[in-house]
């Protein structure tokens, strides 16, 4: 039987490499074969991209060609691991996935949803995630975080706070737009509320009891 594929979304400082680990966790608990992994990055190929996506100058890319860098980073990603492992029946929990392209270079610097979505289908083509729990914090709120938890931060993090507030706004026009895969968690609540949320949706969502 084929596996179940969730992604976790959301602006920086949101906590989602945490919960991508708590529920994996309680996944494995169950009795759930897990794979964890990330974009950009998750595959030897796609992590030696990741480090030109998120180092070096705030300008050092267009929209486009993060776009096109992010893409290929993600074919490599699902290739390699993402659809191997769900086919040998295993589930994947991903922190960002094609969602994160939308919001980013789709809204943050406006390229537009239109242009991710063709990429999409060029490169992934009809996989998609079952469930996407998106963890939504006010943009200041989550720079604030991500500031605390390291010095220097990435290219994103030190851009400006009008793009974040453009990611927000993002992430939550694709929950809109796609209400029966996404869920918005509210994570300025604390982590043991939003785990709560997060093992609720994918016990109803994907038929499986949590501990």
């Amino acid at each position: 039987m084929a596996g179940r594929f969730i992604t976790f979304e959301g602006g920086e400082g949101a906590g989602k490499s945490t919960h991508v680990r708590l529920l994996a966790e309680a996944l494995r608990a169950a009795g759930v074969g897990v794979v964890e992994t990330r974009e950009p990055g998750g595959s030897p190929g796609a992590e030696q991209i990741r480090e030109l996506l998120i180092h070096g100058e705030v300008a050092r890319w267009d929209a486009m060609t993060e776009a096109l860098l992010h893409f290929a980073a993600r074919r490599d990603h699902v290739t390699r691991v993402v659809q191997p492992a769900l086919t040998a029946g295993d589930w994947v929990v991903c922190d960002r996935f094609a969602d994160s392209t939308v919001a980013y270079q789709g809204f943050g610097h406006g390229l537009g949803p239109e242009v991710i979505e063709q990429l999409y289908d060029i490169t992934v083509g009809a996989l998609a995630p079952d469930l996407t729990v998106i963890l939504d914090l006010p943009a200041d709120e989550g720079l604030r975080r991500a500031e605390a938890r390291k010095a220097g931060g990435t290219r994103y993090e030190r851009m400006d706070q009008a793009f974040h507030q453009r990611l927000r706004e993002g992430f939550l026009a694709i929950a809109e737009r796609y209400p029966e895969r996404c869920l918005v968690v509210d994570t300025s609540q604390p982590i043991d509320a939003v785990q709560r949320s997060i093992k609720e949706a994918v016990g109803n969502r994907l038929s499986v009891e949590l501990p």
